[in-house]
């Protein structure tokens, strides 16, 4: 039985939350295993406190550096949950017998571009699975992990007093525009969930944030009188937190809020290892493709039946037809008790 294990997943950071379950059942399944990930440097923030992970190796952009690296450690096994080209030439340099995930390339091109549908019933953490499979280990009941720093914990006293007693969680950000909703439609949103919000994602997703905070702050200014605390505690008070926090701050106030909606993004897989309840907002990706919030409860909003939809297994920076479908006709259908 293998001694040492690579997992090996270079990027990004939803994929790697993805990974946890592999890692766990490696480190627990396997007698007197000693489990080591590769992953890229920008990367390595979110796996740091994962007690499973015994030591990390980190890819800066320089294969031949790294697979001489890795070759010193003598790996009796390697995961892939990348396979892409440079995991098999990295493969090939180590030598070491390894298996692959099917990424299922074929069925997303299809689906795509022929919207013929040949799609596995299937999350990608089962499929991540198959790939440590020769080690004899299989999928738990116990889903993703998102272990966060102790450094990196946020105090509810580090939010507005408003947020302070309840807060709905609204991840704004994502990858690539059409897998986010067009401005009006995030503040259309916000006032539907009528909670007090936490808006959450990257410098990027600042200026947006700020607009969406700025529209509630006149609604409420011009409110006929003003109102106090515990009235305002059950509207959509905004408070902007792009660019605010880290990744692992983020991480830390999703685990404190009592919902998050979210669009296809990293912070939706943490929200799924922090067992959230999760509203997942979909564009012009497709929930079919594997990746929706694993063992916890969610919410899918997204609108079916578009024959343009899913227009790529990744996403745009702009709608490819110009009219936004996808997510400009969703309906918010919902409520929060």
């Amino acid at each position: 039985m293998p001694k040492k294990v690579l997992i090996i997943r270079f990027s990004s950071i939803g994929d790697i939350v993805l990974t946890t379950p592999v890692i766990r059942a490696v480190k627990t399944q396997v007698d007197d295993v000693e489990v080591h990930f590769c992953t890229k440097s920008s990367f390595h923030g979110v796996l740091e406190a994962n007690p499973y992970i015994d030591k990390f190796h980190l890819f800066d952009g320089d294969l031949k550096k790294l697979a001489k690296e890795l070759k010193a450690e003598n790996f009796d096994f390697v995961v892939d949950l990348h396979n892409n080209l440079r995991t098999r030439r990295l493969k090939n340099m180590l030598k070491v017998e390894s298996k692959s995930f099917p990424k299922l390339n074929w069925e997303k091109w299809l689906i795509v571009n022929l919207k013929i549908d040949k799609l596995p019933n299937v999350h990608i953490v089962d499929r991540y699975m198959e790939a440590a499979a020769p080690l004899g280990v299989k999928t738990d009941a116990l889903g993703l992990e998102y272990f966060i720093p102790e450094k990196d914990e946020v105090e509810k006293d580090w939010l507005p007093e408003t947020h302070r007693q309840e807060f709905v969680a609204f991840v704004i950000g994502g990858n690539h525009a059409t897998k986010q909703l067009p401005l009006d439609r995030m503040i259309e949103l916000c006032d539907k969930i009528n909670k007090p919000i936490v808006l959450l994602g990257g410098k990027e997703d600042a200026e947006n944030g700020a607009k969406i905070e700025d529209f509630f702050d006149k609604k409420y200014e011009t409110a006929d009188f003003k109102e106090p605390l515990e009235t305002l505690g059950k509207k959509a008070v905004i408070y902007n937190a792009c660019g605010k926090f880290n990744f692992n701050q983020s991480a830390s106030i999703v685990k404190m809020a009592t919902y998050v909606f979210t669009h296809d993004t990293g912070l939706m897989h943490v929200a799924a290892a922090l067992k959230k309840n999760i509203f997942s907002i979909w564009g012009n990706t497709i929930p079919e493709f594997g990746m929706y919030p694993y063992r916890t409860k969610f919410t899918i909003l997204e609108k079916k039946g578009l024959s343009c939809r899913p227009c790529s297994k990744i996403g745009y920076n702009k709608c490819p037809k110009g009219h936004f479908n996808c997510m400009n006709q969703i309906i918010f259908d919902f409520w929060l008790p």
